[in-house]
């Protein structure tokens, strides 16, 4: 389906205002303290980083949204409020107490989400001080400026808002993210919020959310670094009117199809601005067994700096590209095994097709590049979006908290 593009990021959605704010957290030239609200109580979903380690923010949205239900979204950049014990979980509540008594809700109904480095506390008369001005300045032009207070390491905005049919309604959806290092989602040093004006219920919401990220969010990765502070969430306040989404099928069909849409939009995003890219690469895996197999098989190229790092240095070693499936545990048969890149078949029946050398190196030289790999086993497959790894990243990564 063809999506109408509209204006207004997560405040195209009938209902949602938004505004951020500069409070001097890291810099005093950029806006850092986000919140996001909608006049009309919402249905709620996240999904949340599988790292152990994961940071207070992520630990109170999860306690506040495990009833379907919410309303507003705070957020921070410049400390991610991760490895801060008791007082990083008094921080994060107190966030979300400022928060909803600006707003005049429950605390309860506050997602708090945080984004920097790890291992510090929030300066927190900073972050009590920008809610409440970020609440004062909640408008429907807000998005920009929220937008921009999530950003950490991204060089450009990431958002979208689109309008479509719903049940004889005209729905809307917005989103944003922020991610550019530390990026391989389960989910990554991503946050990503969506707002929407359709009515469904939590259960669809949830089990619509779970599977749109799969296949977006958790189909991409920079860096294999799955971050403390991972976060996706997504408000619906049925202000669209349409028929309840209460159970599969036409209806829930064009809401998912929607979801999937914004997400895996943004995701591709993340990935161009990964941390010193150059390239932009989309990793097929194909004949798999199953639809697990073939994404692990694709993570695994992806994921590979011997991969990432010729295909910055344009080096046509596609040894790395099929080495990378095979030791990824994913079934595959080495005599029907085929590899293409940009177009050009590689590899045919487990060999080599002669298509190498300065041939090759003139395919890796344009910035998006697509790989197709079949393990010759089955029917699945799956798609996941990476980028190169060059001399740049070393250098951001190298100096980031100096």
């Amino acid at each position: 389906m063809t999506y109408a593009n509209v204006p207004g990021g997560i405040c195209a959605p009938q209902g949602f205002k938004a505004a951020g704010v500069k409070t001097g957290i890291k810099s005093q030239t950029k806006e850092d303290v986000a919140v996001i609200y909608s006049e009309k109580a919402t249905v709620a979903a996240g999904m949340y980083t599988l790292n152990k380690m994961c940071a207070a923010p992520v630990v109170v949205t999860k306690r506040h949204l495990a009833d379907g239900f919410g309303r507003a979204i705070v957020i921070n950049s410049g400390c991610a409020n991760a490895c801060t014990g008791d007082q990083g979980l008094k921080d994060a509540i107190v966030m979300a107490e400022e928060t909803a008594n600006g707003l005049g809700i429950h605390p309860m109904d506050v997602a708090v989400a945080s984004t920097g480095v790890i291992g510090t506390f929030l300066p927190m008369d900073k972050v009590t001080s920008g809610i409440r001005q970020a609440v004062a300045a909640l408008s429907i032009e807000g998005h920009d400026t929220a937008m921009r207070a999530i950003m950490t390491t991204d060089t450009f905005v990431k958002e979208i808002s689109i309008e479509f049919p719903l049940g004889g309604h005209v729905v809307r959806m917005g989103a944003m993210a922020k991610g550019a290092g530390m990026i391989e989602p389960n989910m990554a040093t991503m946050l990503g919020f969506i707002t929407t004006d359709a009515a469904i219920n939590p259960a669809i919401l949830k089990k619509a959310l779970h599977a749109a990220v799969e296949r977006s969010f958790n189909a991409i990765t920079v860096d294999g670094d799955t971050s403390t502070n991972d976060m996706v969430v997504v408000l619906a306040n049925g202000m669209a009117g349409n028929p309840l989404i209460e159970t599969e099928g036409a209806d829930y069909d064009a809401f998912y199809a929607a979801l999937e849409y914004a997400c895996i939009y943004l995701s591709k995003l993340i990935v161009r601005d990964g941390e010193g890219a150059t390239k932009f690469l989309e990793i097929t895996v194909q004949g798999a067994k199953d639809f697990a197999d073939a994404k692990i098989a694709a993570k695994s190229i992806a994921n590979s700096p011997l991969v990432k790092t010729a295909f910055f240095g344009q080096d046509p070693n596609w040894g790395r590209i099929v080495a990378a499936a095979g030791y990824s545990g994913a079934e595959m048969e080495q005599s029907n095994v085929a590899l293409w890149i940009g177009g050009h078949q590689i590899v045919a029946n487990g060999k080599g097709t002669g298509f190498t050398g300065d041939a090759l190196k003139q395919v890796m030289a344009v910035r998006d590049i697509a790989i197709t790999l079949d393990l010759g086993v089955g029917a699945a497959q799956a798609t996941v979006w990476t980028c190169d790894f060059s001399y740049e990243y070393v250098k951001i990564n190298g100096e980031y908290t100096t």
